[in-house]
C-alpha cells in the first residue's frame, strides 16, 4: 500500500496545483471577465479597491499555477497576496477565520506556499520544459 501511495504522491501534488490554480483563476475571472456571474462580477474594472489588484494576481498567477508554468514564482506571489488579503480584509473583522470569511485566503496562502517549496509536480509545463531541456 505504501508503495502505491508513494507512486501517486507527485501526481497528487500536480492535481492539487491544478485544482487550486483553477479555482484561484476563477476569482480573477469573476472580477475582470464577469464570469461566472456573482457578487464580485466586474468589480475589478474600476481599480478602486484592493480586491481589484488581488484580482490581477488571481488571473495571472492562477493561470500560471494551473498550467504549471513558472510555478514557484507565481505561487510565491499568490501566497503573499493571500496573506496580505487576510490581514487587511479579514482579520480586522473578527479574530476567527471561520467568522471573518478568511479561511479560503489562509488555505490559498499555505497551499501556494507549499508549491513554492514542493514545485509543480510531474504534470506541468515546468516539468515538460525541464525534461525537454535535459534531452537536448
Amino acid at each position: 500500500m505504501n508503495e502505491r501511495l508513494h507512486f501517486w504522491a507527485p501526481r497528487m501534488l500536480s492535481a492539487l496545483r491544478i485544482v487550486a490554480g483553477l479555482v484561484f483563476l476563477e476569482h480573477g475571472m469573476q472580477k475582470f471577465l464577469s464570469f461566472p456571474l456573482g457578487q464580485a462580477a466586474g468589480s475589478g474594472f474600476a481599480f478602486d479597491n484592493p480586491g481589484a489588484y488581488a484580482g490581477l494576481v488571481e488571473l495571472a498567477a492562477g493561470l500560471l499555477i494551473a498550467l504549471g508554468l513558472f510555478t514557484r514564482p507565481a505561487a510565491f506571489l499568490a501566497s503573499g497576496t493571500m496573506a496580505v488579503a487576510y490581514w487587511i480584509a479579514h482579520a480586522p473583522q473578527n479574530a476567527f477565520p471561520v467568522n471573518n470569511g478568511g479561511d479560503a485566503a489562509i488555505l490559498y496562502c499555505f497551499a501556494f506556499l507549499y508549491l513554492v517549496f514542493a514545485g509543480p509536480g510531474p504534470w506541468s509545463l515546468d516539468a515538460s520544459l525541464q525534461r525537454r531541456g535535459e534531452g537536448a
